[in-house]
Formats: structure tokens, C-alpha cells, sequence
């Protein structure tokens, strides 16, 4: 799995691509943290390339989230696929995240 990141003001985006499965979902949980850490919590999942997410992925993004909840932040998302949104969904662990349509609208939330 590639991960893309860039700089937006104070605000960190990550934009992993590809499917978020088993050990790249580790990988990608530990970056994230470390990301977290680095930017204060400002920052962004831009899920738009990533088409589905198992299991593993799953839990990396609800462990990612409680992490984040433990400082006081709350994993943002934007430009998640039909099918991730689904399955967030249907394991009803949708409502632990924020969603945004797009990259520019998740990162003004932080204004």
C-alpha cells in the first residue's frame, strides 16, 4: 500500500491507496499515529483511493480513532467510497468518525 502525505496549513493529509488489508493496516495505523502525534491530532484520511477494507482495516481505524479520542480528537475522513461507507455501516461503527465530502472541507474543519 502507498501512502501519500502532504501539508495543509497546521493540518496533516494522509491518502492511502489501495485496499486497507492486514499487515499494510498496521503499517498504516502506526504511520497515522506518528502522524497524529507530529501534527496535534489535525489530521485528515482522504479514503477517496482506498476501494474496500477488511477485517484488520476496520480495527485499525477504530483503534486509530480511540487513540486519537484519548486526546480529544476524533478521526476525520473524507471521500470515502461507497463500499467502505457501507461496511462502516453495516458493522455500525459509522458514527465513531467524522466525514467530509471532500479534502478542502475536512481541513477547514479545523479552523
Amino acid at each position: 500500500m502507498n501512502v501519500q502525505e502532504q501539508r495543509q496549513g497546521a493540518v496533516t493529509v494522509i491518502k492511502p491507496e489501495g485496499p486497507l488489508l492486514g499487515t499494510d493496516a498496521e503499517q498504516f495505523k502506526n504511520r497515522l499515529l506518528q502522524v497524529m502525534k507530529e501534527s496535534l491530532g489535525r489530521c485528515v484520511v482522504d479514503a477517496s483511493a482506498v476501494p474496500f477494507v477488511d477485517s484488520r482495516g476496520l480495527e485499525t481505524l477504530v483503534e486509530t480513532n480511540d487513540e486519537m479520542a484519548r486526546s480529544g480528537h476524533v478521526l476525520k475522513l473524507c471521500g470515502v467510497t461507497e463500499t467502505v461507507r457501507q461496511v462502516l455501516e453495516l458493522t455500525k461503527l459509522a458514527p465513531r468518525f467524522e466525514y467530509f465530502q471532500d479534502v478542502n472541507s475536512a481541513v477547514r474543519s479545523y479552523l
